[in-house]
């Protein structure tokens, strides 16, 4: 699992006002709008959002405390079972998704992720939230997770209709229409497939009135 105290440099017995302080030091040098090299810049948003994650952990008491917890069980035999850890952080994610903090939301699905990674349930929950918490970092992550879900569930329609969501939100539109291609051969008829096959491919009819219209003078 992540220690988010080796990830902002800090040992465990660091005061919040010491993580607020490296926190602010490691984002000015981090942030992605510093950066124009387009590698530089994709490189700078994923280390800014780990950041992010672990301030946010580490200076709230309560989920602090479960962080240490967690490091201190990966520090014994190892004999905890991953498969329950990652429940357990899915049904908090769960809740924070209903509760729609999407960004606390993706912290845990990550977590139950990282922790038992078999689990298509939240695989597809860390895509949806960060569908629902657009970022360019936060879209790469979602797309990762929803391709891993459909890599542990072929041919479940609703994953590749997700999946289609994520990859247009990214303006990637081929593998849009691929992904839309493999929803309509398992959900046809599903409400939010036709709206995605509607955005993608507008009726040619349609095109042609506009175009007459606009076209004609006089």
């Amino acid at each position: 699992m992540t220690n988010y105290y080796d990830v902002l440099g800090l040992p465990r017995d660091a005061s919040e006002a010491m993580i607020r302080d490296r926190f602010r030091v490691l984002a000015r040098e981090h942030h992605p709008d510093r950066f124009t090299d387009e590698k530089k810049k994709s490189d700078a948003e994923v280390k800014f959002q780990l950041y992010t994650e672990a301030v946010n952990v580490l200076t709230n008491e309560q989920r602090r405390k479960a962080h240490d917890f967690e490091l201190n069980r990966g520090s014994d035999s190892g004999n905890h079972d991953p498969q329950t850890v990652g429940k357990a952080y899915l049904a908090k994610g769960v809740k924070a998704y209903k509760e729609s903090d999407f960004m606390q939301a993706i912290q845990l699905f990550d977590m139950a992720v990282k922790h038992y990674n078999k689990d298509p349930k939240s695989q597809h929950y860390l895509a949806m939230s960060c569908l629902k918490a657009p970022s360019p970092a936060n879209v790469r992550k979602g797309i990762e997770a929803i391709e891993a879900a459909i890599k542990l569930e072929p041919h479940n329609g609703t994953l590749h209709r997700d999946a289609c969501k994520l990859y247009k939100m990214a303006g990637m539109t081929a593998k849009a229409e691929r992904k839309l291609e493999d929803a309509l051969k398992w959900i046809p008829e599903d409400p939010e497939t036709l709206r995605l096959q509607a955005e993608l491919r507008p009726p040619p009819e349609s095109k042609n009135i506009l175009g007459n219209f606009f076209g004609r003078k006089g």
